[in-house]
């Protein structure tokens, strides 16, 4: 099920609220919490029901052997590492049994079976969140949860699909606060505040950049300089509000219940080195990646050549984690060595105007994005090829009428011709830049919000302007990951 759909928000999330409250007000807080896991069970069966099973198989397996690993007793270490094997070895088989055959093809020349796998909905994100429960039950910083609780804590339909990637110590206590599961009209009021936000940047602003990404990316026409330069930057953003918004949506649903996620973006665009854009992009998953894999290799302690295979080995298995294809790793591999260079340029001492160290920073995060969106290695050297001019220079007809440019133009018409992109997506960029850039995000706009009768009025407008552009619904950019 779509957070952008209509059955999610005139039926789903209503009934799903009412059915919680009105348990709990009864004082049935165990059948509200049951309430809720079967509310979230449909949420994530409504796509594809055939692998429901593997969600519970992962829930049941992973708390029962929690309890093995977080006791006293010499099966710890063996227990932790078989459970790593399956959870890695079932994401491994679903999301890169093919890749990994196609390549075996390509490099022996023998053919290889096609198992044409569906990716299961959501088993990135579960997956990380219970190895992260099973390496905090070893290293003794868990509880024994009840399993209720546990279950509602990987199933919670408002994060359960593309994240946020919460903590257990973070969620499980919540779900089990008494004053939880009381109606609270402020989180309601911010709740839909927050959901509403999230479904603009979706319906209204990240929409709309596809349509200029998709035929740059996907038409395998030769891009001028201009239209190349509006496809990348239009993926660029239509990302980054597409998964804000849904970030937004999943806070904005989950306050509804009294539970607060954690915030998954502050402002990334406005980052002056690639350390900093991984700070505020995507912040559950570098927290992992930091916590899980970064720091267990040995972090920054060490020799430069030390924290460098570190830093490279995260962003490596960070990229692959994103999708089943060497575009991924490529773009992993890019970050990784951009935080190299990061490395290196601080312990040089080396230091840029501001304005100069977001320029670099923003320029290659948008030409990294190539990689990451690319479905090829052609398309994406086709979209760059475009980028650097090599592709030609397209003119608008009020330049082409000016006499410089049409002299220009009849001097190389193979170089300079005729642009057919329009004026919108430009404008639009341009907005785009001023929000990213200038505007508040959505945790300073939750941290300010206050429930007057102006505000309600506001959202409203905007809700019912935001249900009137949902005839196309698009799926979430993530939900491929």
């Amino acid at each position: 099920m779509l957070f952008n759909s209509l059955e999610y928000l005139l039926l789903f999330l209503p009934l799903s609220l009412a059915g919680y409250f009105v348990l709990n007000r009864w004082r049935l807080t165990e059948a509200a919490t049951g309430w809720l896991i079967v509310a979230s069970l449909v949420f994530y069966a409504w796509w594809k029901p055939s692998y429901l099973p593997l969600l519970l198989f992962s829930v049941l397996f992973n708390y029962l052997l929690g309890h093995i690993v977080g006791r006293a007793s010499r099966y710890r270490r063996p227990a932790l590492i078989f459970g790593i094997a399956v959870n890695l070895g079932l994401l491994g088989f679903f999301k890169y049994a093919d890749f990994t055959l196609a390549n075996i093809e390509r490099l022996t020349d023998l053919p290889m079976p096609h198992l044409d796998l569906a990716l299961p909905l959501a088993i990135s994100f579960f997956t990380f969140q219970q190895i992260a429960y099973l390496v905090d039950s070893y290293r003794g910083l868990t509880r024994e949860y009840d399993f209720l609780r546990y279950t509602l804590f990987v199933t919670f339909f408002p994060q359960l699909i593309a994240g946020p990637i919460v903590h257990h110590k973070e969620m499980i206590p919540q779900f089990q606060r008494r004053r939880g599961r009381l109606l609270h009209y402020h989180n309601i009021s911010l709740g839909i505040f927050i959901l509403t936000l999230g479904l603009f940047k979706k319906v209204i602003i990240a929409d709309y950049f596809a349509t200029v990404a998709t035929p740059g990316f996907d038409g395998g026409q030769a891009l001028d300089l201009f239209s190349a330069w509006a496809t990348s930057l239009s993926y660029t953003f239509q990302l980054y509000f597409d998964f804000s918004g849904y970030s937004d949506m999943a806070i904005g649903a989950a306050l509804m219940f009294n539970i607060r996620l954690p915030f998954n973006f502050d402002s990334p665009y406005k980052a002056r080195d690639i350390q900093e854009f991984w700070r505020r992009w995507h912040i559950t998953l570098s927290r992992f990646l930091r916590d899980y894999v970064y720091i267990p290799l040995g972090g920054g302690r060490g020799s430069l050549a030390r924290v460098s295979r570190n830093l490279m080995i995260t962003f490596l298995l960070g990229g692959l984690w994103h999708g089943a294809g060497w575009t991924f790793v490529f773009w992993g591999f890019l970050h990784g060595a951009a935080m190299v260079i990061h490395r290196v340029w601080r312990y040089l001492g080396g230091r840029l105007p501001d304005w100069l160290a977001w320029f670099v920073t923003f320029n290659f995060i948008n030409a990294s994005w190539v990689f990451f969106r690319a479905n090829s290695w052609d398309d994406a050297l086709r979209v760059l090829r475009g980028m650097v001019g090599l592709e030609g220079i397209t003119l608008s007809d009020k330049l082409l009428r000016l006499a410089p440019f049409q002299a220009l133009a009849d001097m190389a018409p193979t170089l300079f011709g005729h642009t057919t992109l329009g004026r919108t997506p430009y404008v639009a960029l341009l907005g785009a830049f001023l929000v990213t850039l200038r505007l508040r995000n959505s945790q300073q706009w939750m941290r300010d919000f206050r429930t007057t009768p102006a505000s309600l009025v506001l959202v409203t407008l905007v809700f019912m302007a935001i249900l009137m552009n949902l005839s196309k619904v698009s799926e979430f950019l993530y939900f491929n990951f």
